[in-house]
């Protein structure tokens, strides 16, 4: 797996490009802007094979694959282990989540892509071999990309706490809507619900664009969600 000459390995923000590479998955060797291609990704990262939390994720996302499909969204796992170590992996995943991993997994054996999304420090070495989970617990993030591939989110969790995969489906439909009209999301929104004028629409063309629409505050107008 080889990082574009020339990539940054600062901390990555959102609008950043995300980083491009070269590695070897479960479904062979990958492009990541190329695989990518004109699709949303949502690239998730685990910190060592057979782990018991990351079993359950994995699980959950292989049974959700179909809703982020509808979504036009690529999902892809990032395990600090060799491929190999993926495929026998997949097994339990299945046996325990009932859904078979059909999405590819990364391996990073070599650490370059948890270092080049600034999960790993520079200095973390360079093989997976006598690595612990503890050791590797900063590599449990998640990064949406968009067609543009551009950083959309980026959420990290703790080794405990399993991951909502629902709530990045909220945040896809979220950001699909938001970009195809001026609008944004209030908090804990889900779809159906009202939704924001932006402050980039004037309260003339609000009337146009967004007829009946409620004014909460000055700064804060609200609508029903436009199709």
């Amino acid at each position: 797996m080889n990082p574009k000459e020339g990539e940054s390995t600062m901390s990555l923000r959102i609008n950043d490009i995300a980083p491009d590479f070269t590695a070897e998955t479960t479904q062979g060797t990958i492009h990541f802007h190329e695989w990518i291609g004109d699709s949303w990704a949502v690239l998730f990262s685990h910190p060592k094979d057979f782990t018991p939390v990351c079993t359950t994720e994995l699980g959950a996302v292989a049974n959700l694959e179909s809703d982020f499909a509808k979504r036009g969204a690529k999902v892809i796992g990032l395990s600090v282990d060799p491929v190999v170590n993926h495929q026998k992996w997949a097994v339990d995943i299945e046996e325990v989540g009932g859904a078979k991993v059909t999405y590819p997994m990364i391996g990073d054996p070599e650490l370059k892509i948890a270092k080049l999304y600034d999960m790993l420090a520079a200095d973390a070495g360079e093989t997976s071999e006598g690595r612990t989970p503890a050791n590797n617990a900063p590599v449990r993030t998640v990064f949406v990309i968009g067609p543009d591939k551009r950083i959309k989110l980026t959420l990290a969790y703790p080794m405990t706490t399993g991951r909502n995969f629902d709530e990045i489906i909220r945040v896809l439909d979220s950001m699909q809507l938001t970009t195809k009209h001026k609008v944004a999301t209030p908090a804990n929104w889900k779809q159906g619900d009202d939704v924001i004028i932006t402050g980039a629409v004037s309260n003339e063309d609000a009337d146009k664009i967004f007829p009946g629409y409620k004014t909460v505050k000055p700064y804060l107008r609200t609508v029903a969600q436009p199709e």
